[in-house]
């Protein structure tokens, strides 16, 4: 909204809102709720992998069987060969109750994310490609990056995660099928994790050489430091 002067017969539009907001209340929730839930998530996720170090392809896999590959560290289980003369302190429980809570709040907060993004025009104004990109606007790789972050890793990561869970594979058998096996799932889970790690730390670094107080500010208020809204 703006209203008009008028100097010398020209009209000139003068601004009499401030400037809408860098990033809706939406994109910010569901931008640090992402990032909470993904934090706990790597942190059970390590904690669970220390059980079994090991990973496997097909359907089965146990300490028996040759590895697709597996790290070198200590187990906090014994029947685990890792090379190592003693076990860690077991923290399979709450990691795992950690896991399973945070993936259900990072999938419903996802689903908040794409159903707001679809009808507001998120989407289609902030990531999609464009032949005209404004200068404090994601350039045409960033919007890449995180259109196959938000439609090709996320749900991988989703759909591999459920495949593990035999309460979930009884109900919808075809989502280990369609995968290979629980372990191609667990291999599949752990490999897309990596993936979101990565993209983690080059979305940090970014964030960091564009100017971090400005894009995190921007993140937590809406608004970049120095706007009318300040």
């Amino acid at each position: 909204m703006s209203d008009a002067a008028v100097d010398l017969g020209r009209v000139i539009p003068v601004a009499t809102d401030a400037s809408p907001p860098h990033h809706s209340a939406t994109v910010r929730i569901t931008h640090w709720t992402t990032a909470i839930c993904f934090i706990a998530l790597l942190v059970s996720g390590i904690e669970i992998i220390f059980s079994h170090p090991r990973f496997y392809w097909g359907e089965n896999g146990n300490v028996l069987m040759p590895p697709l590959f597996s790290f070198p560290v200590p187990s906090s289980r014994s029947t685990v060969p890792t090379g190592y003369g003693y076990v860690l302190t077991d923290q399979n429980g709450w990691s795992r109750y950690l896991h399973f809570e945070a993936a259900w709040a990072l999938v419903l907060c996802g689903v908040l994310y794409v159903l707001v993004g679809v009808f507001s025009g998120h989407f289609r104004n902030h990531l999609f490609p464009a032949r005209q990109i404004a200068a404090d606007s994601y350039n045409s790789l960033q919007r890449l990056t995180y259109l196959v972050v938000i439609f090709a890793l996320f749900p991988l990561m989703v759909w591999t995660g459920l495949a593990m869970s035999p309460a979930f594979v009884s109900v919808l058998p075809a989502t280990v099928t369609l995968l290979g096996g629980r372990q191609t799932a667990r291999t599949l889970h752990f490999l897309v994790s990596v993936s979101l790690v990565a993209f983690l730390l080059i979305h940090v670094t970014m964030v960091w050489r564009a100017g971090f107080k400005t894009r995190v500010t921007a993140m937590i208020t809406g608004h970049t430091p120095g706007s009318p809204h300040e």
